[in-house]
Order: structure tokens, then sequence, then C-alpha cells
């Protein structure tokens, strides 16, 4: 499996949840989804000031393969959506940790953060599903 940093959190749907240290959060989706997508070609993040639950749907990614919805780990406010991936939507491909990234959020109880999958179990769900 490919590199999987130990300092997100993840869930079983292929989002990863960076903590930002200051009541926010990333999000974006991990090495095994945008491979599994294959090259992403258009990105549709959520709006700023919208409010989401806990694994709602608020993002599309489309590749050449398929779209597929992206889910909010955690329930609280949209900040801003990567503008940059509306003109470089395969930057996903290259960086999914990184410039990659899809949206940032201000959960509602930051503490649910801890509930999400570490790198170990989220491997596991792979490993699982292969």
């Amino acid at each position: 499996m490919s590199h999987l940093p130990t300092d997100l959190k993840y869930t079983k749907t292929h989002e990863w949840v960076r903590d930002n240290g200051d009541g926010t959060v990333t999000v974006g989706i991990t090495d095994h989804a945008q491979d599994a997508l294959g090259d992403i070609v258009f990105v549709e993040v959520p709006e700023r000031g919208r409010r989401v639950a806990a694994e709602e749907a608020c993002a599309v990614v489309e590749s050449v393969k398929a779209a597929s919805d992206i889910y909010s780990p955690l329930a609280g406010e949209i900040l801003e959506g990567n503008a940059a991936l509306a003109d470089t939507p395969d930057v996903i491909n290259t960086s999914p940790y990184g410039d990659g990234w899809i949206f940032r959020l201000a959960p509602t109880d930051p503490g649910a953060l801890a509930d999400l999958l570490d790198a170990d179990a989220y491997a596991q769900v792979v490993a699982d599903a292969s």
C-alpha cells in the first residue's frame, strides 16, 4: 500500500483529515482513493459557509473512470474549498496529502476527530477491501 501519513485521521470512505491545531481541519482524499479513481479531471468543492453533517456528501471528484462523492468526516461549517482545484484538479493525483486538499472545515465538535481512524486502522480497511 502507498505511504500513509501517521499524523492524519482517516475515514472508511477514503477521506483524510488534518488537525490544523487552531480548531479547524483540512480534508482531502487518500492516495489509495486517487489511485483507484485514476486521472482526476474535475473537482466540485463545497461552498464557504455551508453547514454539513458528519458523513454528508459535500464535494465531488470526477476522473476519467468515474465520479465520486466526497463526504465530510465531521459535522461543521465549510471555511473554504480549494479554489486551485478548478484549474488543476490533477494535483490530487500528484499531491493528495499536500496541495490536493479539498476543503477546510470548522468542526462543530472538534473532539469527534478522535473517533476517526488512525493510519493503521485505515490500512486495515483498505486491506480488507482488496
